[in-house]
């Protein structure tokens, strides 16, 4: 028999009871700890890269940035782009650039746009081992001939 004093379980008082025990008995999980980076976290090279760099050099002779001009490249989290231009009149020699990808320390670059003097480059991919070390930026080139040494702009 129920007791006149005692009030019926409503389907919401109910789940928001299980939802609490369910908050409960998680928090009482052990913490797993943190292990190699999941897919969608960028790796640390993959942050390095980020920012301006200037051409400086190949693997074998690594020179200074100019101290005018020069060739530019950029990289975000997923694009990039290279510049070159006069260092007496400003005027671009070239610019392209496109998207990336990066597994490891294998990067592939796909030319997306460019101006008329690179326009040849469009639809190619380009394979590389790169690597970051403080301030210099290190591409190989895989079935490429652009291997290329380049230093963070300041």
């Amino acid at each position: 028999m129920l007791n006149q004093y005692a009030k019926p379980v409503t389907l919401g008082v109910l789940m928001v009871s299980l939802l609490g025990l369910l908050v409960l008995l998680v928090s009482q999980l052990p913490a797993k700890d943190k292990e190699a980076p999941s897919a969608s976290e960028p790796s640390k090279l993959a942050k390095d890269l980020i920012g301006t760099w200037v051409l400086c050099g190949t693997p074998d002779k690594v020179g200074e940035p100019p101290a005018a001009g020069g060739r530019l490249k950029f990289f975000t989290g997923r694009h990039w782009a290279i510049t070159e231009a006069d260092p007496n009149t400003g005027v671009v020699i070239y610019h392209h650039g496109g998207t990336y990808t990066l597994k490891g320390d294998e990067y592939v670059e796909t030319v997306k746009y460019a101006n008329e003097n690179t326009a040849y480059l469009i639809k190619d991919d380009y394979k590389f081992k790169v690597k970051v070390e403080g301030d210099t930026y290190t591409q190989v080139g895989i079935g490429n001939t652009y291997n290329e040494v380049w230093k963070r702009a300041k």
